[in-house]
Order: structure tokens, then C-alpha cells, then sequence
């Protein structure tokens, strides 16, 4: 019975094949562009998928769908939030759809697979040229500034000299070390404009660091 329950096809190892093919493309996009999850860790998740929907449907379970809660710790822990921002969120997302295309390979569902791994480097490669344009026109940028005092007065002439640049800025954090104020500000805009404004924060005397 133990043998019939695990014998291994030349369809198995297919499946096998094609989920090892398809984490082999999303991972080298990954590791390319050297994130967490990079080569090894997408094939490792796109095979994992697949062997554990071929034991689930060997063992007349249809697909186990404890795969995507699985999958979920392991998303969680390529995201990291700071005090302004959160990063790794489209990692995690990478994660999650490399487990959908190793299940759909484990599943027998090559076409699925293998599309959905073509879909997911064009959207990985050709979005970003179009995320570059627009950073370029609307790009976020975090300041942290230390002043040469406590003097609270100088944060507020450097807000004006943000918004003299065509800037707009929000003041995310302001705190004091060592008898320096210290001010965390998000600013927003062209990108040509914040390197117009970080050229003149480097002339600023009433600025320490930034």
C-alpha cells in the first residue's frame, strides 16, 4: 500500500522539472536585482510547492492548501518596517506567487505555470522602467538632519527652503541629541529638484549632517 501511495511517475518528475524550471526564472530576476529571496530560495519554494500537492493528491487530497499559510511565514520575514517605511513587500509577493506556480506544476498545469512565471518577470522588469519614470517625477525621499543647535527656528527656515525647490515636505520626527536638534522629513517631488536642494544643504552652516 506504502508503495503504491509514493510511487514516482515519469509525470511526477515533469512536474518536478517544470516547477524547478519555473523558480529558475523568477530567481533570476531576484537575484539579479540581489534581494532576499533570491536564485535558491524561489527554486526551493516552487519545488516545495509542488512536491507537497503531488503527496497531496497521491494521497487523494486534492491540493493542500497548507502550502499558502506555510508560505506566509516565509513572506513574513523578507518584510521590514522602520519608523517611515515598510520594504521586502514585493518579495513576499514574489514568494507567494512562486508557491501558486509550483502548486499549479505540482498540479500537472504546466501552461499555467510556466505563463504565470512569464507574466510575473515582465511585470518584475517592465514595471520597473515604468516606476523609475515616475520616481523621477514623484520621488519620496527621507531626510535626517541634524542642526548645529537646539534652536527650533532653523527647522523652520529649512522647511522654506524645501518648498523654495518646488518641494513639499513632512516632518516625520523631530527629537534632540547631544544639545542638537535632530529632524526626520520626508520630502516629495522631482527628483531633479532634491538634488538641487541636497547641493544647497551641503553649503548650509546651520546643518551639522544630513
Amino acid at each position: 500500500m506504502m508503495e503504491e501511495l509514493f510511487n514516482i511517475t515519469n509525470g511526477d518528475l515533469i512536474k518536478i522539472g517544470v516547477a524547478i524550471l519555473c523558480g529558475g526564472i523568477l530567481g533570476i530576476e531576484r537575484q539579479y536585482k540581489n534581494k532576499t529571496a533570491g536564485f535558491r530560495t524561489i527554486i526551493l519554494i516552487t519545488l516545495g510547492s509542488a512536491i507537497f500537492t503531488l503527496i497531496a493528491q497521491q494521497a487523494k487530497l486534492g491540493v493542500n492548501i497548507n502550502v499558502i499559510t506555510g508560505i506566509g511565514f516565509i513572506g513574513a520575514g523578507v518584510i521590514f518596517k522602520d519608523n517611515v517605511a515598510v520594504t521586502g513587500l514585493t518579495t513576499a509577493a514574489v514568494i507567494w506567487t512562486s508557491a501558486a506556480i509550483g502548486m499549479a506544476a505540482g498540479a500537472g498545469d504546466y501552461t499555467l505555470a510556466i505563463l504565470t512565471s512569464v507574466v510575473t518577470v515582465t511585470v518584475l522588469t517592465l514595471f520597473q522602467l515604468l516606476e523609475d519614470y515616475l520616481d523621477k517625477l514623484h520621488r519620496d525621499e527621507l531626510l535626517s538632519i541634524t542642526f548645529i543647535d537646539k534652536d527650533y527656528e532653523k527647522l523652520v527656515s529649512l522647511i522654506d527652503v524645501i518648498k523654495f525647490h518646488h518641494l513639499k515636505a513632512k516632518v516625520v520626527k523631530v527629537s534632540m541629541q547631544n544639545a542638537s536638534l535632530q529632524a526626520a522629513i520626508m520630502i516629495t517631488g522631482h527628483r531633479k529638484n532634491i538634488h538641487k536642494l541636497e547641493r544647497e544643504l551641503l553649503n548650509m552652516q546651520e546643518i551639522k549632517a544630513f
